[in-house]
């Protein structure tokens, strides 16, 4: 089984279920909002996307992130790294349109470790 949490009105909800990053709001526990960005990884036939969450704090050797260098989606161009341990449903009311495009390299090398984690097509 996927371990997906769905994404609306501004809050994640557990769940058991090529595109562009994009950002969605985001509140941690102390009440701060900020915007997270993420790699939308497929469009649902429901019309809701599944993406995985991009940061800035990778690990060494860690399976669960990968590595796809700095970009746009970051304004201080640190090296950025995908977490594939956990799957986003998102519905389109949920993300901000800040998009940029990550060049197919780097968007096979995240689709092949999702593949290889979740057994995908």
């Amino acid at each position: 089984m996927i371990p997906i949490s769905t994404w609306a009105n501004g809050q994640v909800k557990g769940g058991s279920e090529g595109e562009p990053p994009s950002r969605l709001a985001f509140e941690e526990n102390d009440g701060r909002g900020k915007d997270r960005p993420v790699l939308v990884v497929a469009r649902e036939t429901a019309g809701t996307f599944l993406a995985v969450q991009l940061s800035s704090k990778g690990r060494a050797g860690d399976r669960d992130r990968v590595p796809i260098g700095s970009g746009p989606w970051d304004r201080s161009g640190r090296d950025s790294w995908v977490a594939v341990d956990r799957v986003l449903r998102l519905h389109e009311r949920g993300m901000r349109r800040e998009a940029c495009a990550l060049d197919r390299m780097r968007f096979n090398s995240v689709r092949q470790r999702l593949r290889e984690r979740y057994g995908w097509e």
